[in-house]
């Protein structure tokens, strides 16, 4: 496997989505602002959203990859066997969640967005638009496990690109936001479940090479589904940790007025880069992280480690520094339009600041516990996220009485650092992991590039002070003209003082 195409295919599927994604955003700012409708939207959207998140990026392979590898390579029949075994116990299982959730979806809504009690017509607003959207839930992670298959296979193309059918409908029925008004929040909420569906139908098309479905309902667990399922759900909270403080965050967020748009847009734009930077490089190296385990060749195992963590850092310690100069420009240039108002970006970009801070804290957790996963251990990242999670509400909790909102970024960035340092510590005392000379190196070129690239990106931002401006036409121009330029300075540099080689691309792991 060459582990830096696989992460560029992936990666390169998952910067279109995420494009898109943008465009959908900055529309559904446009026509919903932060007003108590996008405050209703939000959570309807995010509640399955972040299911998706912790199913789809990386939470659902950490848990069957392992097992599926190390039955694949002894017998490929049997592992059609327990690759049909897990999805109708999923099925299952999904379609009673999300019935049992539909029926009580007040009492739901009223625990994920508690503030929201206080307003009964925001309430109601959110608990019609989550049973419209919750279905979501069900066709997305049955995708992930298509997706997981495919991944098993080194294909990472298919199960990348699905994302970019929910922004694609959104978008479009988004165009139709002057003629919809106060019912566009409705459209957009059938949007999301029907984008479902579809993502379901299209990876099953690529999947039916290696896996064709076979209902049967007749429940028979074996010790092989047993051990997956006890993976499963702590790897569904330590893989998708970032995506649980978030959701955190969201709760406490509930009890202050915007306070839940403010963070739901500057989440958009970090996630971006930790897609690639932490979730893309996990999910590619898991497949082959695990073959290496299974048969010991310890060598291979480090070999790897090292430069998936060496990409990761690549991308987002400078993705981190953009973040910390420029958040407010970014914020205004993106979604500055419209109903978003000056407060809106404010506050939206001081979100943006500490969650740039706790960037590559975000992306290492994904790679450190992608480590853990391929040895079959899902317990250590879970014990140590709880109590990252743990860490976080108290913090949270604590200031959001004297702080507000911003507590919330704070809150999530040191919890993540406290994640991130805590699994490595663990993975030096369990023997499996240490930096090898190479990593160490290149590390420090990287590091010593991103600063002089923020200083760079900082003298194109005020070079550009009043193209950026807030009341500007074309400032989302002149970001982008920016952000080539600071990515284009950073390439340069880090390839003349070898911080990133060319032949690393040709590299096969």
């Amino acid at each position: 496997m060459n582990l830096v195409k696989s992460t560029g295919t992936f990666g390169f599927y998952t910067i279109i989505s995420r494009i898109l994604g943008y465009l959908r955003d900055v529309l559904i700012a446009i026509f919903l602002g932060t007003s108590f409708l996008a405050d209703a939207f939000f959570v309807a959207f995010r509640i399955p959203n972040t299911f998706r998140r912790l199913f789809a990026e990386g939470t659902f392979n950490a848990a069957f990859v392992p097992s599926y590898t190390s039955i694949f390579v002894k017998n490929k029949d049997k592992s059609k066997i327990f690759a049909n075994e897990i999805f109708n116990l999923l099925f299952l299982g999904l379609f009673f969640l999300v019935l049992i959730i539909e029926i009580f979806m007040p009492i739901f809504v009223s625990l994920i967005a508690p503030g929201f009690t206080q307003n009964t017509q925001k309430l109601e607003l959110a608990v019609t638009l989550t049973r419209i959207t919750f279905p979501f839930l069900m066709f997305v992670s049955l995708s992930s496990f298509f997706g997981a298959i495919l991944n098993s296979h080194n294909k990472f193309a298919a199960a990348s690109a699905a994302p970019i059918i929910l922004n694609l409908i959104l978008i479009l029925i988004l165009l139709f936001g002057n003629y919809l008004n106060d019912d566009l929040i409705y459209y957009l909420s059938w949007g999301v479940s029907t984008a479902g569906l579809l993502q379901f139908v299209f990876l099953y098309k690529f999947v039916k090479k290696f896996y064709a479905i076979e209902f049967n309902f007749k429940i028979k667990i074996t010790n092989k589904v047993k051990f997956f399922f006890k993976k499963l759900l702590p790897s569904i909270f330590s893989s998708g940790v970032t995506q649980v403080n978030i959701l955190v965050g969201t709760i406490i967020a509930s009890f202050e007025a915007s306070a839940v748009s403010y963070l739901y847009y500057a989440d958009r734009i970090y996630q971006i880069n930790l897609a690639i930077a932490g979730i893309a490089i996990g999910v590619v190296v898991l497949p082959q992280l695990s073959k290496y385990v299974f048969f010991k060749k310890k060598n291979k195992i480090l070999k790897i480690q090292n430069k998936a963590l060496e990409i990761s850092m690549f991308l987002s310690l400078p993705a981190s520094v953009a973040l910390l100069v420029g958040s407010e420009e970014i914020i205004s240039a993106l979604f500055g339009y419209g109903s978003f108002s000056k407060e809106a970006v404010s506050n939206s970009a001081k979100a943006l600041f500490y969650f740039g801070l706790g960037l590559p804290a975000f992306a290492c957790i994904k790679v450190f516990s992608t480590f853990f996963f391929a040895n079959n251990d899902t317990k250590t990242p879970f014990y140590i996220s709880v109590i990252s999670v743990a860490l976080n509400i108290v913090i949270s909790v604590y200031y959001f009485k004297n702080v507000g909102f911003i507590i919330i970024p704070i809150a999530t960035t040191i919890s993540s650092w406290f994640n991130s340092l805590t699994l490595f510590i663990y993975l030096k005392k369990k023997d499996l992991f240490e930096f090898n000379k190479t990593f160490l190196t290149r590390f420090v070129k990287i590091l010593f590039a991103s600063i002089l690239m923020g200083c760079f990106f900082k003298y194109l931002i005020l070079t550009f002070d009043h193209q950026l401006a807030y009341g500007y036409y074309l400032k989302s121009f002149y970001l982008i003209l920016s952000v080539f330029l600071g990515l284009s300075f950073y390439l340069i540099l880090s390839l003349f003082i070898k911080a990133f080689k060319y032949e690393d691309i040709k590299l096969k792991y």
